[in-house]
């Protein structure tokens, strides 16, 4: 159970990332019912650290932080670094005695110096992804995604990206209902999937009549009806081609994969909130049969929707003090 989090900060640590994972890991949500984390910044030695915008905070944590935490986050850095080796070789540590490791942006440079990345599908900010390649190359890089899970290491792209991999651990740890409570006091989106492309082509457009934003309404409330893509270019005037180039360029990803993004989403919910049968919380999400709810949730999630249920139901039983070190 994720409980004990430290964010690793060094000279030229990026705040906004920083603050990312703050933001995620180190607010007191309890007032919502939600578990409170143990939340610290550890730098190579206590005491000041310059950011990459000139102005110092002051870090109360060593590296002997690390030791305690459950996950590890680490923001953008200054991607010439030479990292110190004792930070290198604590991350090499907490990783074999079980602790996640989450980067965002240009952290996943840290990673690689660490050995962490090799043999990993793994990613970045699209401006680095060629360099990270170049400079660990037993390390998978995917340059087109948001974020990638490779147990326990999970990267991110840029910032944005960031705050979906950190809402990706909410769910995987306590579930949609929880990750849409942080989702929805960070006031951001509350799921898009780690497949999702980083760079949108047309992500805002000028005019409502140059948009599909009311056909992804219409999708997101219709989910328990058999929506195929000639319907949706029906409603968008468009053919069904020129549809789904303008979704994708839009969305970043395909309606059929939007559709079930939404859609595993919306059993979740209904699996942690009622005691429905399978059946019928397949129906209304719209994969219609509880066998097809079955193999999404394995293929996507890893998973049963029994299984599911029994992890994340009963919220009373996640709501966890902060963990005071003795």
């Amino acid at each position: 159970m994720l409980r004990n989090v430290a964010a690793v900060v060094l000279d030229g640590v990026a705040p906004f990332e920083l603050g990312v994972l703050c933001e995620a890991f180190g607010i007191d949500r309890s007032d919502q019912g939600l578990p409170v984390m143990d939340f610290d910044l550890a730098g190579v030695n206590p005491g000041p650290v310059k950011t990459s915008l000139g102005f110092e905070l002051i870090v109360e944590h060593g590296l002997e932080r690390l030791e305690s935490a459950d996950l590890i986050g680490i923001p953008a850095m200054p991607r010439n670094n030479v990292f110190p080796a004792d930070l290198l070789e604590a991350l090499r540590a907490a990783v074999d005695r079980g602790a996640r490791v989450l980067s965002v942006c240009s952290g996943a440079f840290v990673l690689g110096a660490a050995g962490l990345l090799d043999g990993r599908r793994c990613t970045t900010h699209w401006m680095y992804t060629d360099e990270l390649a170049a400079r660990f190359p037993q390390a998978k890089v995917d340059p087109g995604v948001l974020y990638i899970d490779d147990d326990p290491i999970i990267t991110s792209a840029g910032t944005a990206a960031g705050i979906d991999a950190s809402l990706h651990l909410w769910r995987k740890e306590f579930g949609a209902d929880m990750a849409a409570t942080v989702a929805r006091r960070m006031v951001v989106p509350p799921h898009r999937d780690g497949g999702q492309a980083q760079f949108i082509e047309a992500p805002i457009r000028a005019t409502p009549a140059r948009t599909l934003a009311a056909v992804v309404d219409y999708m997101a409330a219709h989910l328990d009806q058999n929506l195929t893509i000639e319907d949706l270019a029906a409603l968008a005037n468009m053919s069904p081609r020129t549809f789904a180039r303008r979704f994708r360029a839009e969305t970043g990803t395909t309606p059929y994969e939007w559709l079930l993004t939404a859609r595993l989403a919306a059993a979740q919910r209904m699996l942690e909130r009622g005691d429905d049968v399978v059946e019928t919380v397949a129906a209304r999400a719209g994969f219609g049969t509880g066998a097809a709810m079955r193999h999404h949730f394995a293929k996507r999630l890893g998973t049963t929707p029994q299984a599911y249920r029994a992890a994340f139901c009963d919220r009373g039983k996640l709501q966890m003090p902060v963990v005071e070190r003795g």
